[in-house]
């Protein structure tokens, strides 16, 4: 076909215009798709209550399938077209056109803009369509956790029971120790009062008076001596 025939140009347009067409309707169709992927409750092939009637009756991996096959197919329309448009901008360059050079530009530059247009359109929605299906696969395994722990909820409570339980009995023995400490804290401060030392040397001293004096109370009967001096020393052991 000569490079110079007008012919050619309107043969490049028509295909143009019937991949803009092609396209236009795959990336309704796709947009459709990832609208309506209903995610991790219809992959098992259920529909709740709440789904529109509207919604396709597919599963989450029928969906991902039909998804990758349109991909492909708009990946192989966008590259078509592009080729198409490489084709009339080499036209416009041709020497023997150059009269028809600026409303060729500005049709060729048209075409541009479309083919950007779909190009930007359909990444947009193939990334949105990626998002909501690792958002809806989080959010399926989060369902399986749960379904898991209400299945298994008689044996957690159980575990649960227990646990608290020893963690009370933990909580009481440590009260005990800290009463325990406190009170001995309290005995060796009483123990170590600086009024120990002068009553033992008051004792002392004491004692030795009643060894001088020991033959002047030989009329005191041995028991009451023995009661007198263990008085002395539990106070001194044992003070109040």
């Amino acid at each position: 076909m000569a490079a110079g025939s007008s012919n050619y140009w309107e043969d490049l347009r028509k295909q143009a215009r019937q991949l803009e067409n092609e396209l236009d309707l795959k990336l309704v169709s796709f947009s459709k798709l990832c609208t309506s992927y209903s995610g991790n409750s219809t992959r098992d092939g259920r529909r709740d209550r709440y789904s529109s009637d509207t919604t396709p009756l597919l599963n989450g991996s029928s969906q991902d399938r039909m998804f990758e096959t349109m991909a492909v197919e708009i990946e192989q329309l966008l590259a078509k077209l592009t080729g198409v448009n490489d084709k009339m901008a080499e036209y416009t360059s041709t020497p023997g056109v150059t009269s028809l050079n600026a409303a060729l530009m500005h049709t060729l530059q048209r075409h541009r803009d479309i083919l950007q247009d779909y190009t930007h359109e359909y990444n947009k929605t193939k990334a949105n369509f990626i998002a909501i299906r690792e958002r809806e696969d989080l959010l399926g395994s989060v369902r399986k956790d749960i379904e898991s722990y209400k299945s298994g909820s008689g044996v957690n409570n159980r575990r649960t029971e227990l646990f608290l339980k020893e963690h009370e009995h933990l909580r009481n023995s440590d009260r005990l120790i800290e009463d325990t400490i406190r009170e001995m804290q309290h005995l060796d401060l009483i123990q170590s009062s600086p009024l120990k030392e002068p009553i033992k040397i008051l004792l002392c001293g004491t004692s030795s008076t009643w060894q001088l004096k020991n033959q002047r109370r030989n009329r005191v009967l041995p028991w009451k001596r023995t009661e007198w001096l263990s008085y002395h020393v539990c106070q001194l052991e044992f003070p109040v």
